[in-house]
Formats: C-alpha cells, sequence, structure tokens
C-alpha cells in the first residue's frame, strides 16, 4: 500500500523569534508557535515512543527539560516534508512534519 502525501503548504522561511518559532507559509500565512510547546511535543522516538509489532511502546527515559532545552539553535530542512530542530540541551532527533507544525500552530489558541 502506497500513502501519498500532499505538502502544498510550506514554510517559505522558519525563524527562532524571541520564545517563538515564526513560520512564513506559502499560502501567505504566519504562525507563530511557543518553542516550550514544540520541544515538549518532539515526534521522535525516545520522547513518544516506538511501537513494536506486539503493539508495546518503547520510549527512552524522561527527560527532564532545563534551561537550555527550549533554545533553538538551529533548523535543517529535511526534505520537502519536515525540519529537524537542534535544542541547546542537545536534543536533535526530533523530525517535525509541516503537518504537525500547523497542528501545534492551531492548537495554540
Amino acid at each position: 500500500m502506497c500513502i501519498s502525501h500532499n505538502y502544498l503548504v510550506q514554510p517559505l522561511d522558519i525563524q527562532p523569534i524571541g520564545n517563538e518559532l515564526a513560520i512564513k507559509w506559502n499560502d501567505a500565512t504566519e504562525d507563530f508557535i511557543d518553542l516550550k510547546k514544540i520541544r515538549i511535543s518532539c515526534p521522535c522516538a525516545s520522547c513518544r515512543g516506538e511501537t513494536d509489532v506486539m503493539g508495546n511502546i518503547h520510549k527512552g527515559p524522561k527527560q527532564k527539560l532545563v534551561a537550555n532545552s527550549t533554545k533553538l539553535l538551529r533548523t535543517v530542512r529535511v526534505g520537502g516534508y519536515a525540519v529537524q530542530l537542534f535544542w541547546g540541551d542537545g536534543h536533535s532527533t526530533g523530525i517535525y512534519s509541516w503537518d504537525l507544525l500547523k497542528k501545534l500552530s492551531s492548537n495554540s489558541n
């Protein structure tokens, strides 16, 4: 089974501004998402867990957020569908899809 994703809405610009991630989308909208909200929503296997064939969820040890945990150091685009964020506490394994960022921005209100 082939799953096709349609990523029509993509960011033109992504940058941290203060305590938020500012995203300018190609549909002429802009979103400002709290960095702490993004960090605690990290989608990586260590933070969210992975499900094995038996349905058990395995994840890394719970990470306690420290002062640098919400300091965004760098962003790197991943293909045409996501961005990898590098945090001040060394965490960088989360790949944030455009869909996830849109969902996080719509839930900020």
